[in-house]
C-alpha cells in the first residue's frame, strides 16, 4: 500500500498533566533507569560467572535480564532527553522504530514468561525427565522462538499502525509512540484497525497468561503432594518469584490495552510502571528469594570491590 503520510516528524507532548514537574520527573526516572541497568547487568554477571547457575531456569532468566535492559531503553532515553529541556521532536522513522521495538521486546518477554512457567512445570512435575525435556537444544529453540514470534507480532502491529496516512496534526499526547495515541493522529477511519489491534494485542498476552495459569495450577497441585515440608518450602520459594514477576508484567498490559475507555494519565502512569519499575524490580525479585543467585552476586560484588572480603 502506498504511504500517503506527509508528516515527517512528531512532537512528543510527554506525560499528561505533569507540566512544571520536569526536573523532579527527570531525577526520578533517571534513577529508575540507572538502577534498572545496574541491577540487570549484575544479574547477568552473577549467572555468567557461576557454573552452578548454568541451568535452563537461569538461561531464561539471563535472557529476561537482557530484555529488561533493552525494554526501558526504547522510550526512556528520549523521555529523559526532553525532560532535560531538549527537543521533543521525533522523526517519522524514529516513531515507527519506537513502536516496533517496544512491542517486539514486550511480546518477547510475554512469550519468555510463558516458557519460564513451562520450565518450572517440567522441573517440579516431571523432575526425572527434566534434563531430557529441557535439553540445551530445546532451551535454545524455545529462546529463539520467543524472539521470532515477538518479531512477527511487532511487525504486524507496526505495519498496521503506519500504513495509515498521517497528514497532521503531529502532536503525540504521550511520552512515546504507541498504538492508541498514534491511531488518534491518522487521517483515516481507524475503527476497524482499532478492533484488529485490540484483538491482536489482547489475545496474545491473554493466551500466554492462560498457559502460565495452567502450568502453575499443575505446579501447585504437585507441590502439595510433596511430603517434605522443606521440599514444599523450596518449591514455593522458587515459583513465587516467577509468579510475582508475571503479575507485575501482565497487570499493566491488561490495564493499558484491554480497558474500553482509555485514560491518558492513568495509561502513562501504568506504562511507566511497566517500562521502568518492573524491569528494575525483577533483579530484586529473583535474587532476594534465591540463595544461589545471592551467593553469586556477593562474589561478583566482592570482585568489583563493592563488598568487603568477609562477605
Amino acid at each position: 500500500m502506498k504511504n500517503l503520510s506527509v508528516v515527517s516528524e512528531f512532537i512528543l507532548l510527554g506525560i499528561p498533566h505533569t507540566e512544571g514537574l520536569e526536573t523532579m520527573l527527570l531525577v526520578l526516572f533517571l534513577s529508575f533507569y540507572i538502577f534498572t541497568l545496574m541491577g540487570n547487568l549484575l544479574i547477568l554477571l552473577a549467572i555468567v560467572s557461576s557454573t552452578r547457575l548454568h541451568t535452563p531456569m537461569y538461561f531464561f532468566l539471563c535472557k529476561l535480564s537482557i530484555f529488561d535492559i533493552f525494554f526501558p531503553s526504547v522510550s526512556s532515553p528520549k523521555m529523559l532527553c526532553y525532560l532535560s529541556g531538549n527537543s521533543r521532536a521525533i522523526s517519522y522513522a524514529g516513531c515507527a522504530s519506537q513502536l516496533f521495538f517496544y512491542h517486539f521486546l514486550g511480546c518477547t518477554e510475554c512469550f519468555l514468561y510463558t516458557v519460564m512457567a513451562y520450565d518450572r512445570f517440567v522441573a517440579i512435575c516431571h523432575p526425572l525427565r527434566y534434563t531430557v525435556i529441557m535439553s540445551h537444544r530445546a532451551c535454545v529453540i524455545l529462546a529463539m522462538g520467543t524472539s521470532f514470534f515477538g518479531c512477527i507480532q511487532a511487525t504486524f502491529l507496526t505495519t498496521l499502525t503506519f500504513q495509515l496516512p498521517y497528514c497532521g496534526p503531529n502532536e503525540v499526547d504521550y511520552y512515546f509512540c504507541d498504538i492508541p495515541v498514534m491511531l488518534k493522529l491518522a487521517c483515516a477511519d481507524t475503527s476497524a484497525l482499532e478492533m484488529v489491534g485490540f484483538i491482536s494485542v489482547g489475545l496474545m498476552p491473554l493466551s500466554c497468561f492462560l498457559l502460565v495459569l495452567t502450568s502453575y495450577s499443575r505446579i501447585v497441585f504437585s507441590i502439595l503432594q510433596i511430603h517434605s515440608a522443606e521440599g514444599r518450602r523450596h518449591a514455593f520459594s522458587t515459583c513465587s518469584a516467577h509468579l510475582t514477576a508475571i503479575l507485575l508484567f501482565y497487570l499493566p498490559v491488561v490495564l493499558i490495552y484491554l480497558r474500553p475507555t482509555p485514560s491518558p494519565w492513568l495509561d502513562a502512569t501504568v506504562q511507566i510502571l511497566n517500562n521502568l519499575v518492573t524491569p528494575m524490580l525483577n533483579p530484586l525479585i529473583y535474587s532476594l528469594r534465591n540463595k544461589e543467585v545471592k551467593s553469586s552476586l556477593r562474589r561478583v560484588l566482592h570482585q568489583l570491590g563493592f563488598l568487603p572480603e568477609q562477605l
